[in-house]
């Protein structure tokens, strides 16, 4: 139950901290992009209409609801199951830091790749761009890795609930 609260607690945080981080892609494009847009870019979907931070955002907010459905789904799963699974706190950290991974590669870490090879989220610097996203990539990978391991102790508590007939 205790892993179930922290889970929770920490997703809720996590989504609320993506709600605050909403107001600097809101003020993106109320200033615009520092680099020019040319036809490339316009043509190219994968870069969510002009705001570099938009998936690291998302990411950090939708693992959040994610955790925290996790984490309620443990809490009641061990208030009903008889033997409920012993939980596995790696879990918990593996989520956290893969979403905070993602948000400081994405959103920080844009600024660091653009110093780097400048305008390269705008124009067709693809080294830079794939870079920057692999290493998004590579924290949603971490998160999900918590993410399996929590709704494998879920899945197993849920299975020491016993069936009800009526």
């Amino acid at each position: 139950m205790t892993l179930g609260t922290r889970f929770v607690k920490w997703g809720l945080g996590l989504f609320l901290f993506g709600v605050f981080l909403t107001f600097g892609i809101v003020a993106h494009y109320c200033v615009g992009a520092r680099w020019p847009t040319g036809e490339l870019f316009m043509q190219n979907i994968t870069l969510w209409w002009a705001c570099p931070w938009t998936l690291s955002v998302a990411a950090v907010q939708a693992g959040g609801l994610g955790m925290v459905a996790l984490g309620l789904a443990q809490m009641l799963a061990a208030r009903f199951s008889p033997m409920s699974a012993v939980p596995n706190p790696a879990a918990l950290w593996l989520c956290v830091v893969g979403l905070l991974g993602v948000f400081a590669v994405g959103y920080p870490g844009y600024f660091v790749f653009d110093t780097i090879w400048p305008g390269y989220y705008y124009s067709p610097i693809t080294i830079g761009k794939n870079t920057w996203l692999l290493g998004q990539g590579l924290f949603v990978a971490v998160y999900l890795g918590g993410a399996t391991l929590m709704f494998t102790t879920v899945q197993r508590s849920l299975d020491g609930v016993p069936a009800q007939t009526d």
